[in-house]
């Protein structure tokens, strides 16, 4: 039986710091890769997406496709074109199914906002990101400025793909 790899938790003060780990998180990612980002209203996830779209070096400009449903950002390096969808607005599987990502899944990167609990079908092998904001008393570190827009952004691997993967270097 192969480790899994761990969750890993990073820590983004800004928005500007979200798009940073965001490119980072990018080097790890190839086709045929699956992200799931989870998190309420306003926490980040298109944020981080951006930060994705840099490193992966894809055509932009990335905003939510929450209207659309999903657009298809074609590679600028040679790279894999990265397919963003917002499953806000689906109502289960059957619309995924409608969305065709699987079309695309073996030559794209592929990231679903708000896709758990309907894209894990998709790919036995995804990661999984989680992004929650801290506002007021719940702030965890000390000394944070009031107007932070403090995040903490958890990686959890899943799948063969991942388990010799290091979360590490993000």
């Amino acid at each position: 039986m192969t480790d899994r790899p761990q969750s890993r938790e990073f820590r983004a003060a800004t928005a500007e710091e979200t798009r940073a780990l965001g490119a980072r998180i990018a080097t790890l990612l190839g086709p045929g890769d699956l992200v799931v980002l989870a998190g309420p209203l306003g926490a980040g996830k298109t944020t981080l997406v951006q930060g994705l779209a840099e490193g992966l070096k894809v055509r932009g400009p990335i905003t939510s496709p929450t209207f659309v449903i999903a657009r298809v950002h074609p590679s600028l390096s040679g790279g894999p074109a990265l397919v963003h969808a917002d499953a806000y607005r689906i109502g289960g599987a059957l619309e995924i199914d409608d969305l065709d990502l699987d079309a695309s899944l073996a030559e794209s990167v592929t990231v679903v906002e708000w896709g758990e609990g309907l894209v894990e079908g998709l790919s036995e092998d995804r990661l999984e990101i989680l992004i929650k904001r801290f506002e007021g008393e719940e702030r965890p570190a000390a000394g944070v400025p009031a107007d932070a827009e403090e995040r903490v952004i958890r990686l959890t691997p899943i799948g063969p793909r991942w388990s010799t993967t290091s979360l590490t270097h993000p």
